[in-house]
């Protein structure tokens, strides 16, 4: 495969006397290198996680020096730079990615025997990076692999977290959550880069003065200050010799302590006053039920936009003594609102440290800016407070307010008369408590804003933001997510990979849209036998990672029905939920009903305060024992919650799966790239028409996907006029009632009838606005044709290996090229 090689590493010189040629020998003497001088270990006493970290070492001294190659080759060529701005990057684990990127899988699996060890014990040891929530931060993660990959000239900028994102348990059904110190062994991978230390000021007030030229200034004068230290982990790109790096701020004490404590001999209260503002960085998405949540991840934003841009700063001007050039050098990309706050804070650099005029710098702001809106649901399109803003950053606001002011009057001029229009639109809401509408300041502020999937985009400007859609003709585009078939395939299911590579070769590792050529062995017998015994080789592979949490035994020749996500509503893992009580409900009834049998397999995290979607969990897990511990059900039905998802994880269950369960309520989830991946590993996909799946169907065509349920226009109609109420769906259809009524007699419940009865309340509300039960009957009746279709093995696999062929659309390398060029204004 075209992971190996034995060519020169690049073109460096520092580590030739070590490292020399690619081979398995040189490998070897640098990790032994790397355990004696760098981690004082004797090699021939070093266990397993002193091994680990002595071959990431290695990598990272091979990247590093590709990455220096690389920056040098920016400045040579004057190049314009991108930065994507994202305060999540769920990374997972490097090593796997890094080996194979750099061509060095079977030199480093051969050196590492050699020493005593396995590759596989080696990646188990490493700590999954968990710095992001869900879909957005591995997006970003993806994006950087294929900006690696195509040679774009780019950084990855967020925040780097001590504690991600929490470590889940289930006890007794319950999630427990406890922190996730990723770094409690320290890393390998990243520099800290000390000389970049950038102070960041917070509260404070505003004096205005007049300067000598005669112009009104201000100056943010009292301000508290935050230290942001830069943290780089390389990224390198695929066989290319290019290495970006993603920058990650880390909170540092300043070094003055605060005087008024000291001078009172309260030396430890001086001192903790410098400790507390460390605290910005120690943890992902601090809880915002509380004011000081809210604030914290307040600070948060700003913190690491504040500390970017005076990265920005100093790069550009090495070159440019004035910031005339600046959009063309400089393409700022926020991903989704969290960035945000970085247009005011341009806008401040520009003014206030620039002395440039307003017009000069609302128009570079504009031109350096893209947005990427993330979401449909209104509840997620960020707000914060006046008040809170207004504290923590009062020359923000003061910006804040003539942009709007400026704006509002665009807006007089375009609807003359129109006062709703002028509420409907201002960056100020102006209902109950004033609010800053960050999404509002986004669109207003940059020259791009893009949706992710078709769907998303067309509801953008025609439901969520029509006003700003009509007021900017040709600002709002489309840009389909993608992901990247370098970890989601090629790393991920090296069994798949390989049988592809035998038959079509390695082209498809960099263009996806190479696997069509799959579609040649779709009547070849054996290449079907083969196909099938890689996916029941994956099977077993989960079953021997994971089978700790499986609760059950799992039969691996079971249909494997799959729903790894974050657990929330609208992604209705309770309709998924409402089908397993079906299959329970028809087993008891007539054992022979059930055509094959079925593995249910959950897994992912509900927000700690987000106490419905807990109880889900506790309703699928409670399920769980029930089903799995009645005898009559036998090996025809198990279920199982898989605890603390992450990428790892992710990267064992979804080449196991044979079903992919992509069910949100239509018209809520923006994208979505699960739905992705599994298809690339060969799952079918049950879905319903949206986000992404609408793409995923036109792509692989309606017989090789199961499609049901409302559309999107269809669900926004019955969500104001419930057509069929959920009362008379469960009186006109009596196994819908059956199934309800099942979690409300408390039979997953010890008997305890009010246990579930917030869902089961939600379940039969006509304002239920994800529609579980105006979408179970035909959910129910395309579960039941997947049970008939996947008794026909080789369709099945037919079907399987058209999903995989026709992925090419959903590769990440393409999306990077859209934005390259439509947005970035680069030629790749």
């Amino acid at each position: 495969m075209a992971t190996s090689s034995k060519k020169k590493i690049g073109e460096q010189k520092l580590y030739d006397h070590i490292f020399g040629e690619a081979s398995a020998e040189n490998i070897k003497k640098c990790i032994k290198h790397h355990l004696l001088s760098f981690q004082g270990r004797d090699p021939d006493r070093a266990g397993p996680r002193d091994t680990f970290k002595a071959l990431a070492y290695t990598l990272r001294d091979i990247m590093v020096e590709k990455w220096i190659n690389t920056q040098k080759e920016y400045y040579d060529k004057h190049q314009k730079r991108v930065y994507y701005l994202s305060l999540e990057f769920l990374v997972g684990r490097s090593l796997g990615n890094s080996l194979i990127n750099l061509g060095l899988l079977d030199e480093a699996t051969e050196a590492l025997h050699e020493l005593g060890h396995s590759l596989e014990e080696m990646r188990d040891l490493e700590e999954d990076a968990a710095l992001g929530n869900g879909g957005l931060g591995r997006l970003a993660s993806c994006f950087l692999d294929s900006i690696a990959t195509l040679k774009i000239p780019a950084y990855g900028y967020g925040i780097r977290y001590e504690y991600g994102l929490f470590y889940q348990k289930l006890i007794d059904g319950f999630q427990m959550e406890s922190p996730d110190n990723w770094v409690r062994y320290g890393t390998p991978w990243e520099f800290q880069r000390s000389q970049h230390l950038f102070p960041v000021h917070f509260y404070g007030k505003v004096e205005s003065y007049i300067d000598k030229k005669g112009r009104y200034r201000s100056k943010w004068v009292n301000t508290e200050d935050v230290m942001a230290m830069a943290c780089d982990m390389l990224v390198p790109g695929f066989n290319n010799d290019h290495v970006i790096n993603m920058r990650l701020w880390a909170a540092k004490a300043s070094r003055e302590l605060d005087l008024g404590f000291f001078n009172q001999g309260k030396y430890i209260s001086a001192v903790q006053s410098k400790v507390a503002s460390e605290t910005i960085s120690k943890v992902l998405y601090p809880s915002d039920i509380m004011v000081e949540g809210q604030e914290l991840r307040f600070r948060q934003q700003y913190f690491f936009v504040a500390a970017t841009f005076q990265d920005i700063f100093r790069r550009y001007k090495k070159k440019h003594a004035t910031f005339d050039l600046f959009p063309e050098n400089v393409a700022v990309q926020l991903n989704d609102t969290h960035p945000a706050i970085a247009i005011p804070e341009l806008m401040r650099l520009l003014i206030d440290w620039q002395g440039l005029g307003w017009e000069q710098a609302w128009d570079i702001t504009v031109r350096t800016f893209a947005y990427t809106n993330h979401t449909l649901m209104p509840e997620a399109l960020e707000t914060w407070s006046v008040d809170l803003v207004g504290r923590v950053l009062p020359r923000h606001l003061e910006i804040i307010y003539e942009i709007n002011k400026r704006f509002l009057t665009l807006v007089a001029e375009k609807f003359p008369g129109d006062v709703g229009k002028l509420k409907q639109l201002s960056i100020i809401d102006e209902n109950n408590e004033k609010r800053v509408r960050m999404a509002h300041l986004a669109i207003v502020g940059s020259h791009s804003v893009n949706g992710v999937a078709e769907l998303h985009t067309h509801l953008l400007k025609t439901l969520i933001f029509p006003t700003f859609h009509a007021l900017y003709p040709g600002k709002f585009n489309n840009k389909t997510n993608g992901i990247t078939p370098r970890r989601w395939l090629l790393k991920c299911n090296s069994g798949l990979a390989g049988l592809i590579t035998e038959a079509i070769g390695t082209a498809w590792i960099t263009d996806l849209d190479k696997l069509r050529d799959l579609e040649g062995f779709i009547d070849d017998s054996s290449f079907l036998e083969r196909w099938q015994q890689v996916k029941f080789a994956n099977k077993e592979w989960f079953l021997k990672k994971i089978n700790d949490h499986c609760g059950a035994v799992v039969d691996p020749h079971s249909l494997f029905d799959v729903q790894v996500k974050r657990i929330h509503e609208y992604k209705r893992q309770l309709l998924n939920c409402l089908h397993i009580i079906s299959l329970y409900i028809r087993i008891l009834e007539d054992p022979h009903s059930i055509k094959t049998p079925i593995t249910k397999i959950f897994s992912g995290k509900a927000a700690p305060s987000y106490i419905q979607a807990k109880l889900i969990i506790k309703l699928i897990c409670s399920v769980a024992k029930v089903v799995n511990n009645d005898p009559r059900v036998g090996k025809m039905l198990k279920v199982s919650f898989i605890p603390n998802y992450n990428v790892s994880k992710a990267e064992v269950i979804i080449p196991a799966a044979d079903l992919s369960e992509q069910i949100s309520t239509a018209g809520t989830e923006a994208s979505g790239t699960g739905n992705m991946k599994f298809a690339l590993n060969g799952a079918l996909t049950i879905g319903t028409l949206d986000g992404a799946n609408i793409e995923i169907l036109e792509e692989v065509g309606r017989e090789n996907i199961y499609i049901f349920g409302l559309t999107a226009a269809e669900a926004e109609f019955e969500k104001k006029h419930m057509s069929r109420t959920p009362a008379r769906i469960c009186a006109e259809n009596e196994h819908v009632g059956h199934i309800i009524k099942t979690i409300s007699t408390g039979v997953f419940s010890d008997g305890d009838k009010d246990f579930f009865k917030d869902i089961t309340q939600s379940l039969m509300s006509e304002h239920d606005q994800y529609l579980l039960v105006a979408d179970v009957e035909r959910y129910l009746e395309c579960q039941a044709l997947i049970e008939q279709d996947f008794c026909d093995k080789a369709s099945w696999v037919r079907k399987s290996i058209y999903n995989v062929a026709r992925m090419g659309k959903f590769s990440s390398d393409r999306t990077i090229k859209d934005y390259a060029r439509d947005i970035w204004g680069l030629d790749v």
